[in-house]
């Protein structure tokens, strides 16, 4: 039985699988870099995502692209903020995660602009007081399995098994946050992040095993190298490899998907849900 995910006084509903969309205001990010860095793009970009039935929007303001440039705090910060307070005008009843690895920015978002799920590449072990910050706030954290850091990961990743490495880092992550008093959390394996074409796709084929930890599993496999690389194709061209790949991945008991493109997304999990009896 899976824990449940609280956002403030609200349940989570993850009986049916969640689709997070993807809102970048980066200028570099790997697909998308640039494109939502207006306000006028930006707000139709989260109109798009809320139309197409996106359940929580990830506002990202620092690409993790592998070699991306180093963004400091501050400009961060002043990116994220501008993100969120768009969607939070437009939908503010809307599901927001904030995607930082840095405790204080995760902080001021939350004590600004209200109650969000923190979306962190790195499982806290690129910012020390992540860890006491989601204890002290009770928000949900997705904690995610990375190699190395984004300036490093695609450098020589090596494993001894790559999904039983990936739950014993999962178990000693954990293990630390229940000590704090702390089980709000999500699991995301980290496609992409410290993984070869050969891992990602091992990762993804054995990746029902992480389910016996027992927290929702997220999956990012949207657009990314391990499509590109395998289909010889660029992320523009990679819509149908990560509609295979998010179909495959609820199967494998993925409880959320986080894409670009929502609206395919949702088709899947319709689609899933009715192969197995539910809709």
């Amino acid at each position: 039985m899976e824990k449940e995910i609280k956002l403030g006084d609200t349940v989570i509903n993850l009986s049916v699988p969640l689709v997070m969309g993807i809102l970048n205001v980066t200028p570099d990010s790997f697909y998308d870099g640039g494109k939502y860095m207006s306000e006028v793009k930006a707000i139709e970009r989260i109109h798009r995502l809320m139309e197409e039935g996106a359940d929580i929007i990830d506002v990202g303001a620092c690409s993790t692209r592998p070699g991306a440039a180093f963004v400091d705090e501050k400009e961060e910060l002043a990116r994220l903020s501008w993100g969120v307070e768009l969607v939070r005008k437009y939908y503010p009843h809307a599901v927001v995660s904030v995607d930082t690895f840095r405790a204080r920015v995760a902080e001021e978002i939350a004590s600004c602009l209200g109650p969000v799920i923190v979306n962190d590449i790195s499982g806290g072990t690129m910012d020390e007081g992540m860890f006491d910050f989601m204890a002290k706030s009770g928000l949900p954290y997705i904690l995610m399995h990375i190699q190395g850091t984004p300036q490093t990961m695609q450098q020589n990743p090596v494993y001894t098994d790559v999904v039983a490495d990936i739950q014993d880092f999962f178990v000693e992550r954990i293990g630390r946050l229940n000590a704090l008093g702390f089980d709000n959390l999500i699991l995301d394996p980290g496609f992409g992040f410290g993984k070869t074409l050969d891992h990602n796709y091992e990762l993804m084929n054995r990746m029902e095993v992480l389910q016996e930890l027992g927290y929702p599993l997220l999956v990012g496999i949207s657009r990314k190298s391990m499509i590109c690389r395998l289909l010889e194709c660029t992320p523009s061209e990679a819509l149908n490899g990560t509609t295979v790949l998010n179909t495959y991945a609820l199967l494998k008991g993925a409880k959320i998907l986080r894409v670009h493109d929502v609206k395919e997304a949702k088709e899947a999990v319709r689609i899933v849900r009715k192969l197995n009896g539910q809709e």
